[in-house]
């Protein structure tokens, strides 16, 4: 989720009518498992049937926090440029570095 917030996810509005242009998965880029090598998932044997009727706990969501700030410090620190707006994408950063034209 971190990975698609910081690099694909985008909501793309239509400036004419004002409604979404990515309104469905087709258009809408999420990560896939070709996106991703390899992840490291570990379970926790704690249940609690206070939270939900299973006894699970979602934690996905506060993982994924500073997911996006790890990302772009790293565009920052291999490229120099500094990006404040998600998604992260090529387009932004082509004409910032130095020695690279569009």
């Amino acid at each position: 989720m971190g990975l698609g917030m910081a690099l694909l996810e985008e909501t793309v509005l239509d400036p004419r009518l004002g409604g979404y242009v990515t309104d469905d998965l087709a258009s809408y880029h999420v990560p896939v498992n070709a996106d991703v090598r390899e992840m490291d998932v570990s379970w926790i044997e704690d249940e609690d049937f206070r939270v939900s009727p299973m006894g699970s706990k979602g934690i996905g969501e506060i993982g994924i926090v500073g997911a996006a700030a790890a990302l772009a410090n790293a565009v920052f620190n291999a490229t120099g440029i500094r990006i404040r707006d998600l998604p992260i994408t090529p387009a932004k950063l082509v004409g910032r570095i130095p020695g690279i034209r569009d």
